[in-house]
């Protein structure tokens, strides 16, 4: 093999390899894109502040895309001398008591688990994450997916995490 042709062979590789997201999904069964869809917190496991709140603003845009239209997140719970509990289960439970009470069929949640700049030179940005879509009466998961992605030193956190959300909502079984 010639030199020149184990460069170019070595650049695509790395070039693939550094773009590339690691996902694992989870189908359980045919979901209603029409039903009414509760979007619950998105638990925040990383290091950046306020990244569960991040995820779930950019989740929202693309279920919409996907046709789930009847898409409503639940509210925030402040409990008694208004200071957040800071506690990711206390908030889902209330937010899935919240929606068994308005009637809503699904719920999707998850979790960040990483939302970051890597240290070094090229700073490229890091997002891992999962996400699974409940019955909201029965709290049975009906899917999940969960996911890694490294974007190049240029590209934005948000701009990684959306890329990484987009493939991992695009295997959501769907039905109109």
């Amino acid at each position: 093999m010639k030199p020149i042709t184990r460069i170019v062979s070595f650049c695509v590789l790395a070039a693939w390899l550094a773009g590339c997201a690691v996902t694992d999904v989870h189908r359980e069964e045919r979901l209603s894109a029409s039903a009414r869809w509760a979007q619950l917190p998105i638990a925040n496991y990383a290091e950046t502040p306020q990244a569960g709140e991040r995820a779930a603003a950019i989740l929202s845009t693309l279920l919409h895309q996907r046709g789930i239209d009847q898409l409503t997140a639940a509210p925030a719970t402040q409990p008694a001398g208004g200071l957040p509990q800071f506690d990711d289960a206390a908030d889902l439970a209330d937010a899935l008591n919240w929606a068994r009470g308005q009637g809503f069929q699904y719920g999707v949640t998850g979790s960040v688990e990483e939302w970051q700049y890597k240290t070094g030179l090229d700073g490229e940005p890091a997002v891992g994450l999962s996400l699974r879509v409940i019955d909201i009466q029965t709290g049975r998961t009906l899917w999940s997916a969960s996911g890694a992605k490294a974007g190049w030193g240029y590209s934005t956190l948000s701009g990684t995490a959306q890329k990484l959300m987009s493939t991992l909502v695009a295997d959501l079984p769907l039905q109109p």
